[in-house]
C-alpha cells in the first residue's frame, strides 16, 4: 500500500512540473521584456531630451524654454529613475534698465549725427558760440562728472596738497556698494587723492577729500552748490562729492560752464588728462589709468576732461579739446554702450572738421 501511494505522488509530480516550469519561464520572460522596454523608453527620452536642449539653445533668449531633468526618487524603499519636464527660469527675459533720460523720453530725440547720447552740447570756448545742441537744458544725473566740481572746490580752498589723509570706513560707498582698490586704512596725500579722483574716478578718494574739508562732508557739499550758483549753473544740484548718488544732477549747458571755468586751473587740467600715474598709498605703490582713453591718442588735443557712469546717468563725458585750431567744450550725457560717449566725440569732431575747413580763422 505504501509503495502504491509513493507511485501516485511521483506520477502527479511528473504531470505538474512542466506547467509550473513554463509559468516560471513566462514570468522571467515578461520581466526581461519590461526591462528592455523601459530601457528603450529611457534611451528615447534621453535622446529626445538632448535634441530638445539643442532646440532650446537656438531659441531667442527672451523665449521661455522647456527641458528635461533626470531625478532619482525612492519608491517603496527602492531607487527609481524618473524624467521630469521643467521650465528654465533663467531663460525668462530680463527687463532692460532705463536711465533717467530714457524715462523722460529723451531717447526719442533724433539728431543729424545719429549720436548715441541722449544729451549733447558743444560750445566754442573763446566766444561761447553754441555749435551743437541736443536736450541741453534738461537736468539729469551726472555720475562722476561730479568730481570736476569736487576738484575745483579742493583747489580753490588752497588746502595743503602734501597733507597725508587716511581712508576710513566713512569713505566706503554705501550708496551703490561699488568696490575700490583703495583699501580702508590707506594713507595718501591730498594731491594724490585728487589726482586719482579726477584721472581714474576713484570714489573713495573723492569721499576722503570731502570728509577732510572744513565742515566735513556737509560743508564740502554746501561749497559745491554755492560754486554752482556762482557760476550760473541754475539746473545743478549736488548731494555728494563722488557722483554715486543719482540726485547729483545738472544740465549739459551747466556742465559746459563748469568746464570752461575749471579749465583755468592748471592742476585740474594736468590731473584729469594724465593717461596714467603711479601713486604712493602709504608705502604701497598703486598704478592707475585714465578712464578716458582718448587722452592717450596722438590725434586728440585734450586740455580737460571727466567721465562718469551710473545706471541712472548712462555714460557721460565732459571734455575741452582743440579741433583745427578751435577750442571747444563738448558735453555728452546718458550715452548707451561702453565706448559710445567717445564714439560720439569722434563723430562730433569729424562734423566740426567738415564745418570748419583747415586754415579757416
Amino acid at each position: 500500500m505504501y509503495k502504491l501511494v509513493l507511485s501516485v505522488i511521483a506520477s502527479l509530480l511528473l504531470v505538474l512540473t512542466p506547467p509550473v516550469e513554463a509559468k516560471v519561464k513566462a514570468k522571467a520572460k515578461a520581466r526581461a521584456e519590461r526591462t528592455a522596454s523601459a530601457g528603450k523608453a529611457r534611451k528615447h527620452i534621453v535622446i529626445k531630451s538632448r535634441a530638445h536642449r539643442r532646440e532650446i539653445a537656438l531659441r531667442p533668449a527672451a523665449e521661455s524654454r522647456n527641458t528635461m531633468v533626470r531625478r532619482t526618487v525612492m519608491v517603496r524603499g527602492k531607487r527609481k529613475l524618473v524624467y521630469q519636464r521643467v521650465i528654465v527660469a533663467a531663460s525668462l527675459p530680463e527687463r532692460a534698465r532705463q536711465s533717467a533720460g530714457d524715462l523722460a523720453g529723451l531717447n526719442q530725440t533724433r539728431d543729424p549725427l545719429d549720436l548715441k547720447s541722449n544729451v549733447a552740447f558743444v560750445l566754442d570756448q573763446n566766444n561761447a558760440e553754441v555749435l551743437f545742441e541736443k536736450n541741453a537744458n534738461i537736468a539729469l544725473p551726472i555720475a562722476s562728472i561730479t568730481k570736476l566740481m569736487t576738484g575745483l572746490i579742493v583747489v580753490e580752498a588752497r588746502q595743503d596738497l602734501d597733507e597725508v589723509l587716511t581712508v576710513t570706513d566713512d569713505d566706503v560707498d554705501h550708496e551703490k556698494f561699488t568696490s575700490s582698490r583703495l583699501r580702508v586704512g590707506s594713507q595718501m596725500t591730498r594731491a594724490n587723492l585728487l589726482h586719482i579722483a579726477l584721472m581714474s574716478s576713484e570714489n573713495r578718494a573723492a569721499a576722503a577729500l570731502a570728509r577732510n574739508y572744513p565742515g566735513g562732508v556737509a560743508g564740502f557739499v554746501a561749497a559745491m552748490n554755492a560754486k554752482a550758483h556762482q557760476l550760473g549753473m541754475r539746473d545743478t544740484r549736488y548731494v555728494d562729492s563722488s557722483g554715486l548718488s543719482s540726485r547729483n544732477v545738472a544740465s549739459a549747458r551747466d556742465l559746459a560752464k563748469l568746464a570752461m571755468f575749471a579749465y583755468n586751473e592748471p592742476l585740474l587740467r594736468q590731473y584729469s588728462t594724465d593717461p596714467k600715474s603711479t601713486v604712493d598709498a602709504g608705502g604701497r605703490l598703486m598704478h592707475y589709468n585714465n578712464t578716458n582713453y582718448l587722452v592717450a591718442m596722438p590725434d586728440w588735443d585734450i586740455g580737460l576732461q571727466k567721465t562718469g557712469f551710473i545706471n541712472e546717468a548712462g555714460r557721460c563725458l565732459v571734455m575741452q579739446t582743440v579741433i583745427q585750431g578751435r577750442a571747444v567744450i563738448m558735453v555728452f550725457l546718458d550715452s548707451k554702450g561702453k565706448q559710445s560717449r567717445t564714439a560720439d566725440a569722434g563723430r562730433m569732431r569729424r562734423w566740426l572738421e567738415a564745418l570748419r575747413p583747415p586754415g579757416l580763422s
